[in-house]
This record gives structure tokens, C-alpha cells and sequence, in this order.
């Protein structure tokens, strides 16, 4: 398993964290190869040394070669590899005959800063769909040209050597509308399958009895979260209590905009999210960008939580509307607060929402549908090999089969 953290604790560095977790219970000896952006703080020249290896990294390629030959997997599980690991090491994979899947938790194979969002101008955009690159140069992206500049550049290369198409067995997206996105953009559709995150069966149920007290959000509080849209709709609901967790430092702004009725209450440790989800009446997911699988809405699920969610990218396929939760058009404040409004006066509709996305949630995200789901990829994967190899280049090899601890 192979993945570079982004430095600060994330729903994907839980979702990477619980699946190895998820495959050491049922038997499988996991290697981890695990690299995080915070190292970057402590290298001279960090920032040129990450714009550098999110192109070609001689380094990481030797690491990772040695750590191939050592450990001798059955299959490669890679999740994100920039800036330290780099794709250039996925050649390794091939020369070494092992299948590689991969992972894509965002937009970052077809969108160069993975949002499919400018962060100037923060409104979505796909003007970099179909190998144009160069357009998150031209719009500045990032609100920085030299991390414009850097993203577009390795986004360009990868896709020009054919790093992913040419080394990766096995795509798992988190959603259908995601794996339609990479089909457009030429990835094969008999090599990219739907694998959700899977929600941890463990936690608590909602008390019936227990109707909470505000309406909660937890996650990241960045400008492509859309929190602006929920402090408008606090702002027209003066007698609602509102709560947010999660980090705010990208908008440190936002706190003094906060209306007596919203608290900010910073990142919580994720020991005491659960009980912080359990005491919100419902909670709420605002994006304004497609989002991937924001494990938010699954831990409020397998809760008994309803959830109130905008109406982009994938999150139809976890929000029924009016069934496990409310749909509203993405950066609508007014939308929102009406949604907001109808729910908060029902407390009995948002039980009922809350056990029907317990009972979906324990359906399909639980760990056994996961491990089937990834099992299959994985079967697949091996027995297909890298792309371009035939069966026979594997026939003999010891990685053929899933190595188990004793």
C-alpha cells in the first residue's frame, strides 16, 4: 500500500488508514509505504524539491524498488503519490510484472489540482478535460503560479508518458459520476470500477429519544466546502443553533463573519467526532466543487443522521433525496437555509431520514461489502497483470497469490 499524506489528518488518510486496518483483520499481510507533504517543512529547499519529484523522482524510484524486491507483493495498492512519491515510479511496477491499483480519491488524473475547481475565481471548472493542461496556468488555479505552474506540469508529463494508462492494472473510483469522468477522458471502462469508502460498523446508533440540539458540519473548512453558504443560512435562522469542526485555517476569516447563533469549534480529534455528529439534529455538506466520497456523510449515515447536501458530483448517489436526506442546488444559500428550515422543524422526518441512511449505510458501505468490492479489483488486477502483459508473463511467479499471515 502506497500513499503520500497531505500533511494534515483528512477523510482520505482515513479511508487509506481503515482499508489497511480492513485487510490485516481478514488475514493479509499489508506493507505500507507511507510518505507525508509535512516532511517537506523540514527539507532544504522543500517546495522546489516537491515541484521536482511530482515529475520525475530518481530517488523514490530506487526507495521504491527496493522496497518491491524486499517484500515481493501480490498486487501494488496505491492511493495518492504526489509531490514525494511521484508517478514516475509506476514504471517500476511493470518492469517488475506486478499489478498495480489504484485508488482516485479526487479529480487529480484529468483536473491538475484535483478539485475541478479554480481556487481564484472558486467556481467550478473543466476547462483542463481533454489533455489542456496548460489552462490551469492560464486561470492560475491554484491562486499561486508557481503551484499552478508545478500541477499542470506534472499532470502534463504523466499523461504524456502514459504513467497511469501504462501501469495501473485496476482503477477504483468512489462513485459512479467519478468513474464516468475518467472514462471521458480515455481511461478504459473495463479497468475503472466503483469501490465506495466504507463506513466503520462500530460506531454508535442514534438515540431515538435524543432529538439534537444543532445542525452540524465536520470536515475541512476550505473555500470550495461552501461553509460561507452555511453561515448565510445561519444568519437567516437566528434561532438555530449551529456547529462546525474542522480546521479553518485556509479561511481564517470566516470565525469574525460568524453569527451568535454559529460556532466555530476548530479540529476536533476524530475520538470525539462521533459524539459530535451524534449531538447535531442533522448535518450538513455545502460543497460548492464535485466532492469525491467525503467520509462526513457516511460516518452521519451509519449514525442515524440525515444529511442535507448539495445537489454536485456524486453526492446523489449517497443523499436520496427525501429518503436518507435533502438535496440543494450547490451555492444557494437561499436553497439551503429552506432545506435547513423544513428539516430542523421536523424532528420526526429526520429520524425516520436518519435510520433509512443507517440502513444504507450498513447495506453498502460496511467493511464486509468493501472487502468483497476491493477483493474483486484485486482478483481482477492479478489475473489480468499489468496493462499490455499477457497471462503467461505471469505464469510461475510466486506473487500470483494473495500472501496471508500465518
Amino acid at each position: 500500500m502506497f500513499h503520500n499524506a497531505y500533511g494534515m489528518y483528512s477523510g482520505e488518510e482515513a479511508a487509506v488508514e481503515r482499508e489497511i486496518h480492513l485487510l490485516c483483520q481478514r488475514g493479509h499481510e499489508v506493507s505500507v509505504y507511507w510518505r507525508s507533504s509535512a516532511e517537506l517543512s523540514h527539507l532544504r529547499l522543500g517546495r522546489l524539491r516537491a515541484f521536482v519529484a511530482g515529475i520525475f523522482a530518481p530517488g523514490s524510484r530506487t526507495a521504491i524498488r527496493g522496497f518491491l524486491e524486499q517484500n515481493a507483493p501480490a498486487i501494488v495498492h496505491f492511493h495518492n503519490l504526489f509531490p514525494l512519491i511521484s508517478p514516475s515510479v509506476l514504471p517500476e511496477l511493470r518492469k517488475q510484472g506486478i499489478p498495480g491499483v489504484m485508488t482516485v480519491h479526487n479529480y487529480r488524473l484529468v483536473c491538475p489540482n484535483g478539485l475541478h475547481m479554480s481556487k481564484k475565481t472558486l467556481t467550478v471548472c473543466e476547462k483542463c478535460c481533454g489533455g489542456k493542461e496548460y489552462w490551469c496556468i492560464l486561470r492560475n488555479c491554484e491562486a499561486s503560479m508557481p503551484k499552478s505552474i508545478g500541477y499542470a506540469l506534472r499532470n502534463w508529463v504523466a499523461r504524456s508518458l502514459r504513467l497511469f494508462l501504462d501501469n495501473v492494472a485496476a482503477y477504483v473510483c468512489l462513485t459512479q459520476f467519478q468513474r464516468q469522468r475518467l472514462i471521458c477522458e480515455g481511461f478504459p471502462a473495463d479497468r475503472v470500477t466503483v469501490v465506495p469508502n466504507m463506513a466503520e460498523d462500530s460506531y454508535p446508533a442514534l438515540d431515538l429519544d435524543d432529538a439534537g440540539t444543532y445542525v452540524g458540519y465536520v470536515g475541512r473548512i476550505s473555500p470550495e466546502k461552501g461553509v460561507d453558504k452555511l453561515l448565510a443560512a445561519a444568519k437567516e435562522l437566528q434561532s438555530i443553533p449551529f456547529q462546525a469542526a474542522g480546521s479553518y485555517d485556509s479561511t481564517p476569516h470566516l470565525p469574525s463573519c460568524a453569527p451568535k447563533n454559529f460556532r466555530f469549534l476548530g479540529f476536533l480529534d476524530r475520538k470525539v467526532v462521533p459524539q459530535f455528529i451524534l449531538g447535531s439534529r442533522f448535518m450538513v455538506l455545502c460543497s460548492t466543487w464535485f466532492e469525491g466520497f467525503p467520509m462526513a456523510v457516511v460516518e452521519a449515515m451509519i449514525m442515524g443522521k440525515a444529511v442535507v447536501a448539495s445537489k454536485i458530483g456524486g453526492m446523489p448517489e449517497l443523499v436520496d433525496d427525501h429518503v436518507t436526506g435533502l438535496l440543494f442546488e450547490p451555492g444557494n444559500a437561499g436553497d439551503l437555509t429552506e432545506k435547513i428550515r423544513y428539516l430542523w422543524d421536523r424532528p420526526g422526518e429526520c429520524r425516520r431520514m436518519g435510520q433509512a441512511g443507517r440502513e444504507k449505510a450498513l447495506r453498502e458501505y460496511s467493511p464486509q461489502k468493501h472487502y468483497e468490492r476491493l477483493m474483486a479489483v484485486y482478483e481482477k488486477a492479478i489475473t489480468v497483470g499489468p496493462p499490455g502483459w499477457h497471462k503467461a508473463n505471469m505464469a510461475g511467479t510466486e506473487f500470483v497469490e494473495f500472501k496471508r499471515k500465518e
